[in-house]
């Protein structure tokens, strides 16, 4: 099921629009060279309290609290227990681990856009948007009210949601481990529902709603084959007791943040049983992977403002589509190229901050990136002259 809708906006309309995402171009580019700046004394606050931190640490035993070791930064291993099990009451699921997560489905409506933009002569631009329905299991709830045809598609309120359930407390060997520390274990696998807890399922939902297990999930509503708007399936992960790592400041039977000289504070915690130099190992690849995907981010994002802030070019060239067409390809090079130099010189000086002599080779590797795309813009330039003739 679908339909379309047409909409126009006039050429004195697009000059408008496009001037205010000039200053939405502005601020993106102001944002993404502070984000930029400050991403790099994150990298290097973080290397440094890590490598800080593997000078200091510490190995113990987990059998024994050592009080001559209290406020030191120590490294501990061993099995993980606990006497409490996660319990989701709501629908009286219970497992053996630190932490139960529900996850909810609700099957509704979804609406569906794609649009195709066409340019007209005079500068004028026509949009055909193609809206289309159909049932389906979402996580999210998806607001029939809100559906650009919302006749015969309403949705239900979702009023299940995911939801984690983590035990009261735990130990590793004789130390405690508080809330903060048991929310960090990951490792999550799926709980696959048996059929022998379908009664306390169905005790817990009451009497007015029906429950199933289908497919090792709950399942509320009539018939999982034939699913109707509004039944909802319910999953469940959780997270094991098991061998695991802890490196942290020891604060009584207990661990808490260390905070070290260079800034920053360390708490890590890992499943299974790992040396204090793979954790800390782990936690360096771990910086330098967010520190590229932030560049990344900001490199990508300043060239988006850059394109914003010369938007209205390839409008007003828009009067012959033609011509707004190169336009647009010549602004979209000059954006690329402003967005690395900038981008690359954000880093540099931020390096140049924080570590003189990086920043140095960072800066030659943009000016070369950029002289690279320079080179191809004229290059296409020089192509798209006899076409524009």
């Amino acid at each position: 099921m679908s339909f379309q809708e047409t909409t126009s906006v006039s050429w004195f309309g697009r000059i408008k629009r496009s001037l205010i995402g000039l200053l939405v171009g502005l601020l993106l580019v102001v944002g993404m060279v502070v984000l930029l700046f400050w991403n790099e004394g994150r990298a290097v606050t973080t290397a440094r309290s890590l490598a800080e931190g593997a000078g200091l640490v510490v190995t113990v035993d987990a059998n024994a609290v050592d009080p001559a070791r209290e406020d030191a930064l120590v490294h501990v291993t061993g099995q993980v227990a606990t006497t409490a099990q996660p319990k989701d009451a709501e629908f009286g699921v219970v497992a053996d681990g630190l932490r139960l997560t529900r996850r909810v489905e609700m099957y509704q409506w979804i609406e569906s856009s794609k649009g195709e933009t066409r340019t007209r002569l005079g500068g004028g631009e026509d949009t055909v948007t193609t809206y289309t329905y159909a049932k389906g299991w979402s996580d999210r709830p998806h607001d029939s009210s809100k559906f650009k045809q919302p006749e015969g598609r309403t949705n239900p309120t979702m009023e299940v949601r995911d939801k984690s359930f983590q035990v009261d407390n735990a130990t590793l060997g004789a130390f405690s481990l508080s809330q903060r520390v048991i929310g960090m274990f990951g490792g999550a696998t799926s709980l696959p529902l048996e059929a022998d807890m379908l009664d306390a399922i169905q005790a817990a939902v009451g009497a007015g709603v029906r429950a199933r297990i289908s497919d090792g999930r709950t399942y509320i509503g009539s018939n999982p084959q034939e699913p109707q708007v509004g039944d909802y399936r319910i999953g469940y992960e959780v997270v094991a007791a098991g061998p695991a790592s802890i490196l942290g400041r020891q604060s009584g039977s207990g661990f808490e943040p260390y905070q070290t000289e260079a800034g920053n504070a360390v708490l890590m915690v890992a499943t299974g049983i790992q040396s204090a130099e793979q954790m800390f190992a782990d936690a360096m690849s771990a910086n330098t992977v967010i520190t590229w995907i932030l560049r990344v981010v900001g490199l990508i994002f300043l060239i988006v403002g850059f394109a914003m802030l010369m938007a209205p070019l390839g409008v007003i060239g828009d009067v012959i589509p033609f011509v707004g067409s190169i336009v647009r390809m010549g602004t979209g090079l000059i954006a690329a190229v402003l967005g690395v130099l900038v981008g690359s010189a954000a880093i540099a000086v931020a390096w140049f901050w924080y570590r003189p002599l990086i920043s140095i080779v960072v800066l030659a590797i943009g000016l070369g990136v950029a002289w690279f795309l320079t080179q191809r813009a004229r290059k296409t330039a020089a192509q798209a002259a006899p076409v524009a003739a």
